[in-house]
């Protein structure tokens, strides 16, 4: 023991605050839950953003004289805009882009895909002509001059735009779908609807 400083009183030694002790333990191990908690929520987040993500393309069928649009992803998308450009003007319907083409008013078949949900997996021929010789025709004359854009979001609104120079034809090894954070509002007159 040490003895005590003259003219200074002895003090007791100290004694341990176990409750405090256990009371700032508890403390930081419900912080270390509530971070556990929350890396659990974003990871769980992202395995939905992965189950939801659409993930659109279109081409050209020649064996079926078509154009389609596929969704490759693995869940719904949903197309909130598209639009069909001929020498970068929009076009409105399949009869106005014959017509900006300079073709006859072809015999066709068309399916809804501005507005629409596009499952996973699923294929749309958005126009698909009556015969090969009309086919030839149409594809040779939009191969240069035809574009498509789509809007397109997931059920978590997370959204993408399709935008495809050569919607006919070669595809360039080029990134067509780029993230937005919404879909443009487009006027009415610039809004393909099919």
């Amino acid at each position: 023991m040490s003895t005590p400083e003259p003219g200074r009183a002895a003090q007791p030694p100290r004694e341990r605050n176990w409750d405090a002790l256990a009371a700032v333990l508890a403390a930081g191990i419900g912080f270390l839950a509530l971070v556990v908690s929350g890396y659990t929520a974003y990871i769980q987040r992202q395995q939905v953003r992965a189950q939801v993500w659409p993930y659109l393309i279109a081409g050209n069928d020649d064996g079926n004289d078509s154009i389609f649009v596929y969704n490759k992803g693995v869940g719904p998308a949903i197309v909130k805009t598209a639009q069909v450009f001929v020498d970068g003007k929009p076009q409105p319907d399949w009869a106005h882009v014959l017509a900006a083409l300079g073709l006859p008013d072809h015999r066709y078949s068309q399916s809804t895909l501005n507005p629409g949900v596009i499952s996973a997996g699923e294929q749309v021929r958005v126009i698909h002509l009556a015969d090969d010789d009309r086919w030839k025709i149409f594809r040779d004359a939009a191969a240069d001059r035809m574009a498509l854009d789509i809007c397109f979001c997931s059920t978590l609104d997370e959204c993408w735009m399709y935008s495809d120079r050569h919607p006919v034809g070669y595809k360039a090894i080029a990134q067509l779908v780029h993230p937005v954070d919404r879909c443009p509002r487009l006027p009415d007159a610039e809004i393909f609807n099919n």
